[in-house]
């Protein structure tokens, strides 16, 4: 299977598309913005227009093995009409990538056995994973950072940083591109994994180092919150897949 679309080449979607082109795949990539299909092109993506908001067809997008969707859309009708479509398209296997925020704070560590809330996105995995026209990948990325999005740069304008006894949960983009990767050599379909680096330091500890590392002045902090937390296990990614973290030390990033 050589031949992957990419839905929504923004931040992470394009360099895994760039990625992907260097591995020897042929890519083809969304975006929403008439403005970035030079981007796009110039990277050597095939680029193409597409918002599932809009109910148009997009048989030549889907005229690929694998589908990667990396949009952060919550439009529910808008996924049923492009799941009718994968069905109908050359699409063997889907990673959809989601967000640990479908776990509750409940003080204690989430593995992918833990119940999720009830929201749009959650409702939206579940489309995806009880679909037997293809077979899909579900990957729940941490808070991501890396490149131009730096820590430091959270919480600006003084706003204080809510529960700083809590933990942080983060993820690096280079493992977020690196684990898609495995899976799709790996040949891993229909899981849903946890991606978060192994390392949890408070949130005071994190953001007054991240900050000060900058230059920047000492974060304040919320003191009187009632203490909510949650830690995200990556165990079943490492053990499935043999991953291991490039960024696994939070402190020093």
């Amino acid at each position: 299977m050589k031949n992957i679309s990419v839905l929504g080449c923004g931040w992470l979607g394009k360099s895994l598309a760039v990625s992907l082109l260097n591995e020897g795949f042929i890519v083809k990539g969304s975006t929403t913005s008439e403005e970035k299909l030079d981007l796009l092109e110039i990277n050597g993506i095939v680029p193409f227009i597409i918002d599932i908001a809009s109910f148009e067809e997009f048989d030549e997008f889907l005229n690929s093995d694998i589908l990667i969707i990396a949009i952060t859309s919550k439009d529910i009708d808008g996924f049923e009409n492009l799941i009718s479509q994968i069905e109908n398209s050359s699409i063997q296997k889907v990673i959809f990538i989601s967000s640990t925020s479908v776990y509750g704070s409940l003080n204690k560590v989430m593995t992918e056995e833990d119940e999720v809330l009830n929201t749009p996105l959650t409702e939206i995995e579940n489309l995806f994973r009880v679909n037997t026209f293809f077979e899909t990948t579900i990957i729940r990325f941490a808070g991501l950072f890396g490149d131009e999005r730096h820590p430091s740069s959270w919480f600006k304008n003084k706003r204080k940083i809510p529960q700083p006894k809590g933990f942080v949960n983060l993820i690096h983009k280079e493992d977020c591109i690196e684990i898609i990767h495995e899976i799709i050599d790996q040949n891993c379909w229909n899981q849903t994994f946890n991606a978060c680096s192994n390392h949890h330091p408070t949130r005071r500890e994190f953001y007054t180092i991240a900050k000060l590392s900058n230059d920047l002045e000492l974060p304040e902090f919320e003191e009187n919150e009632m203490y909510k937390w949650k830690i995200i296990s990556s165990k079943k990614v490492q053990d499935v897949l043999g991953y291991t973290f490039i960024h696994d030390d939070m402190l020093s990033i």
